[in-house]
């Protein structure tokens, strides 16, 4: 019982931040749970639930304030279901170690763009016809590559949304949107081998609601876009520490 305790304080320490950035903690606290004892496909298991329970309420707090872009939001949910598959098919044909790496540069790419890179805001919201075309055009990009890479999609999508000219905000609350199905649609692969643990999971979604629920308190109140883009860039540095790490040990 004490694993699981510590294993709920850490899910809402990491839910809290990476709600800010809408991408979901479920990368971050599998290896977590795999560190703490549990097992690799209970640990996955679980992370992709919390990832959906914790998407659910911060994007009900995102709607509330208008934040999430719909009209984009459902064009890449489609668009990237159908281009998973595909993606997953080409890296069967190709070295795993390679893609990671394009990957990490792909992260550290974005990263920089999200610290650096002053991009012009535009009022794309009140285009339907370039929110749907945005769309289509990131959510091929984001559910191929998610295939290929086998990650979620939205580390992809909050950056180049940015650069598209959405302000960060609605670019992590739309994402969050997103996160929500594309985690949930991982969880149900696992549900089949029963590889749940009720009470990890009770305990670990207190947490991941309590941090989805301050982390987007902080995202629409306490901070504003250049702090939005900072938290983001960050975020996406740490990703690639990470799995540079991963590659070289």
């Amino acid at each position: 019982m004490v694993t699981y305790i510590i294993a709920s304080i850490i899910t809402f320490a990491f839910t809290t931040v990476l709600t800010i950035a809408g991408v979901g903690a479920a990368f971050i606290l599998i290896p977590v749970f795999l560190a703490l004892g549990i097992p690799l496909l209970t640990a996955m298991s679980t992370a992709l639930l919390l990832n959906s329970i914790a998407m659910v309420f911060a994007s009900i707090s995102y709607a509330k304030k208008k934040l999430i872009v719909f009209k984009t939001a459902f064009p890449i949910l489609i668009v990237a279901s159908i281009l998973s598959p595909l993606g997953a098919r080409t890296a069967e044909h190709l070295p795993r170690n390679v893609l990671l790496w394009l990957f990490v540069g792909f992260l550290v790419f974005a990263g920089s763009m999200m610290l650096f890179y002053k991009s012009r805001e535009r009022p794309v919201e009140t285009n339907a016809k370039k929110l749907i075309g945005y769309g289509t055009g990131v959510g091929s990009f984001a559910g191929y590559l998610g295939g290929l890479l086998g990650v979620g999609g939205g580390n992809f999508i909050v950056p180049v949304l940015v650069w598209l000219g959405f302000n960060p905000k609605k670019a992590s609350a739309t994402t969050a949107f997103i996160v929500i199905f594309s985690s949930f649609s991982g969880f149900l692969g696992h549900v089949a081998l029963g590889n749940i643990n009720i009470k990890l999971l009770v305990l670990c979604a207190v947490g991941s609601i309590a941090g989805a629920l301050l982390g987007a308190y902080l995202m629409k109140e306490k901070l504003n876009r250049r702090q939005v883009k900072i938290v983001i860039g960050i975020i996406l540095y740490l990703i690639a520490a990470k799995m540079i790490w991963n590659l070289l040990v």
